[in-house]
């Protein structure tokens, strides 16, 4: 991983902790008021779930949109041997899905965001965001970013950026029962140790990272009562 790549994981790391986006399982503070929603979202037929990670389409995305998101997610919050990234968390999954339920509302934004994504890439470099290499892809953030993309309307090019880094690091970091952090790789990052069943005096006392397994999410929870 480049120190560029590290120092942009180490950011979205640290804003998901102030944001409290880990405390609690919850979601980042702009999201908690759509809990509600985004909860019958998560538990859609298992069939509707399925088709957010169909390489063909979504809960809502299609697939050149699922493509960008998935390339754009993953350079917000790269990957590497042994440390998860936003592709091995399912941050594309959990976008997907809370669009498709209590973020509805941001459909249009997506769509017409993504639309001028796709037309500033292809100005600029003739190929989509997901077809360019990551050099390329780091120079269309940083555009975003800053907004100096050109063609951007609405949503704006910086209000584009932020909206998908903090729906980034809530797929990161949120419960699982939410569509992403799979395998609680947001969690286990973070040392955040979920619902556990016991907490022990030494655990209580420990103020280093919590490491010990298992991890129990509200998804988990959910399952066994059923």
């Amino acid at each position: 991983m480049s120190t560029h790549d590290a120092t942009r994981r180490t950011f979205l790391v640290r804003a998901a902790a102030s944001a409290g986006a880990v405390a609690g399982a919850g979601l980042a503070p702009d999201a908690e008021a759509r809990t509600a929603g985004q909860q019958e979202a998560a538990h859609a037929p298992a069939a509707t779930q399925a088709r957010a990670t169909d390489s063909r389409h979504g809960a809502f995305f299609n697939h050149d949109q699922a493509a960008a998101v998935a390339a754009l997610t993953e350079r917000l919050m790269p990957g590497a041997p042994g440390t998860p990234g936003a592709r091995d968390a399912g941050v594309l999954n959990y976008i997907d899905l809370a669009l498709a339920g209590a973020y509805a509302d941001l459909q249009d934004f997506y769509r017409r965001g993504l639309a001028q994504l796709d037309a500033y890439c292809r100005t600029t470099y003739k190929e989509p965001f997901a077809r360019l290499d990551a050099p390329r892809q780091d120079r269309v953030i940083a555009a975003l970013e800053d907004g100096s993309a050109a063609g951007f309307a609405w949503p704006t090019a910086q209000e584009f950026f932020t909206t998908i880094r903090t729906h980034t690091i809530e797929g990161m970091f949120a419960d699982p029962i939410y569509g992403g952090n799979r395998d609680f790789a947001g969690w286990r990052l973070v040392g955040f140790p979920g619902a556990q069943a016991v907490f022990t005096s030494s655990d209580l006392q420990n103020r280093q990272a919590f490491t010990r397994a298992p991890i129990v999410g509200l998804q988990l929870q959910a399952r066994n009562r059923s």
